[in-house]
């Protein structure tokens, strides 16, 4: 057997053990779990952090105040600094929809050794606390919620004995760039987290999304949210693993209902959407980058290679394998797109996309080698362990 042929035997032994050994992370029916209405609805305070996000909050927060929510809700949105007149927006809106009521505050800059989100949740629920709520529902300023959204969400975590309930909210797909990119960005989470294995007892897998994240209050404290977790860039993940770590119970899935309103309408949008955070997510580590490309050419890239090159020299096994591997890809990427409602034609290309994330992947290091780190909305982030240390 010729090396290509070994490689692709390789890639489609992977594609065997992601297909059964990976928490089945290719399917999309983790929903909501079975839920029922509680004998008494705890105090909710929706807490959003928001940065300049004018051109989102009128599909965003009518969606939250207008929500029919069984016991006391209020609404508490964080102005982070904006410079797009965010506060005065949200205020207005708030005047004309009315429904739950909603607070406007701004925490001032973040101090050295947080990011501005976390700050401003820290804001936030520093101001839920006074109103003494059961539970805190931390949601980004671009995601509008059906009416019933607060309701089934603690129905869902009262139900489960959950400490945090979340969704990953349906993003944006209707260009040519957000259906080749988002579908698969959810895909790659799920791979990575896969959500079965989230709220499995014993199970160290833990993640969130956090654009719905329902959290209860003394599962916050226990865990020290967010002060543990302030100079982290994918806060989400690292809220649901703080919260797991200090003994709580963790569930998330696919929302039906919750939907991103943001935008991401070029390519060069989504690249900065993923390249500002994906270093970060590899611990900003020489070898696992290297690691993580070697691993998405292997999985990715190889097996259309190996079909192509195989056929075009008469390398009958390195076209098989990897043909069968190309096959396994496109058939776990079918139900994702489903989800989406997008052409079916489209998982095929999942090796292009990849090869998009493996660039953008490549970009952030590149990034942070420069200095220039996890910049987002005006705001460079440093490397935790040169953050300063907070009392």
């Amino acid at each position: 057997m010729s090396v290509l042929a070994w490689t692709a035997a390789g890639s489609l032994a992977a594609w065997l053990w992601l297909l059964l050994g990976q928490g089945f992370f290719w399917r999309t029916d983790v929903r909501l779990p079975p839920r029922r209405d509680p004998a008494g609805w705890p105090s909710v305070c929706v807490v959003v952090p928001a940065r300049d996000e004018a051109a989102v909050l009128p599909g965003s927060l009518p969606s939250l105040l207008a929500q029919e929510y069984p016991g006391r809700a209020e609404v508490l949105l964080v102005d982070d600094g904006s410079s797009d007149g965010t506060g005065e927006l949200a205020r207005e809106l708030g005047r004309r929809h009315g429904g739950l009521p909603l607070t406007v505050t701004s925490p001032g800059e973040p101090p050295a050794g947080w990011t501005g989100k976390l700050w401003a949740v820290r804001h936030g629920i520093g101001l839920a606390r006074a109103r003494d709520p059961g539970f805190l529902l931390l949601t980004d300023a671009d995601i509008a919620h059906a009416p019933d959204s607060l309701r089934e969400l603690v129905a869902a975590a009262v139900t489960g004995g959950f400490d945090l309930v979340s969704q990953m909210a349906r993003l944006r797909v209707e260009t040519f760039w957000e259906r080749l990119v988002v579908p698969a960005f959810v895909y790659f989470f799920a791979q990575l987290y896969p959500f079965r294995w989230i709220s499995r007892p014993g199970s160290r897998t833990a993640a969130a999304a956090g654009g719905c994240v329902l959290l209860r209050t003394s599962a916050a404290e226990r865990a020290r949210i967010p002060d543990a977790v302030r100079q982290a860039v994918i806060d989400d993940v690292a809220v649901a693993r703080a919260v797991k770590d200090s003994g709580g119970r963790v569930w998330l899935g696919l929302a039906e209902r919750v939907d991103s309103v943001r935008p991401y309408p070029r390519l060069h949008d989504l690249w900065r959407m993923v390249s500002r955070s994906a270093y970060a997510q590899l611990r900003h580590s020489p070898l696992l980058l290297a690691g993580t490309v070697a691993g998405l050419v292997l999985v990715y890239l190889v097996p259309p290679v190996a079909l192509l090159a195989g056929l075009a020299t008469g390398g009958r096994t390195a076209a098989a394998a990897g043909g069968a591997a190309w096959l396994l890809m496109t058939a776990t990427y079918l139900p994702m797109l489903r989800h989406y409602r997008q052409p079916l034609l489209l998982a095929p290309l999942l090796p292009v996309t990849a090869l998009l994330y493996l660039l953008m992947t490549v970009d952030s290091a590149v990034q942070h080698r420069r200095g220039r780190g996890a910049a987002w909305k005006g705001r460079t982030y440093a490397r935790p362990d040169t953050a300063p240390e907070q009392p």
